[in-house]
């Protein structure tokens, strides 16, 4: 059985937000166009404390884009960014709720990111979507949101470490891009990994 996973679609990472991804805002008549197509959708919610270890005002003299070691991780530093009950984290309103089954929230630990939707960065704690889905019948994910470089990468990443079936829907996500390349290496990567790399109109064929 499949599923749809949407992540990360909220405020911040949309155009005026305090992390935007170039573009966001494009992929969301895409996912509101298939979400008819699938029995069983969940979508991901960033949902930081406002100490978090990645944000860069939460360290002296540190730089947003820097990249540091937090409690044994390698971290980037970002700008702060879905904090905990900010108009910042909320969902977009332009993107159909009405269908989500549940949503899982994730980088609620002030010491440790969590990019993936399965796991925190660590892999030391998981965030209940793994179980979830297992109750649910689901093997196959088809995967969208922001960001493609990092949110959507990892979770694709430990789907397929999990063992799922992982698609990704390349024009249902838009990346950070810190680097010109990284949306682009972070997609040939996770087909190198055995992830399917196929857009909406493909889906709907």
């Amino acid at each position: 059985m499949k599923a749809l996973l949407i992540v990360d679609v909220q405020n911040d990472f949309l155009p005026g937000g305090a992390l935007a991804v170039p573009q966001g805002d494009a992929i969301i008549p895409v996912i509101n166009n298939i979400q008819q197509h699938f029995k069983l959708i969940v979508a991901t919610r960033d949902w930081h404390p406002a100490n978090h270890g990645s944000f860069a005002s939460n360290h002296d003299n540190r730089q947003v884009g820097e990249v540091i070691r937090l409690h044994g991780q390698e971290q980037v530093l970002w700008p702060d960014h879905c904090v905990q009950g900010s108009p910042g984290a909320e969902i977009s309103p332009l993107l159909n709720q009405g269908l989500i089954n549940n949503v899982i929230f994730k980088g609620s630990d002030p010491d440790i990111d969590s990019y993936s939707a399965f796991y925190d960065n660590g892999h030391l704690k998981e965030t209940g979507l793994h179980a979830y889905l297992k109750r649910n019948g689901i093997t196959s994910l088809f995967v969208c949101g922001l960001a493609a470089d990092y949110c959507v990468y990892y979770t694709v990443k430990d789907a397929l470490l999990l063992g799922y079936e992982a698609n990704l829907l390349t024009d249902a996500t838009r990346g950070v891009n810190l680097q010109p390349e990284d949306t682009e290496k972070a997609f040939k990567d996770m087909e190198k990994r055995g992830a399917r790399l196929m857009t909406s109109t493909e889906l709907l064929k």
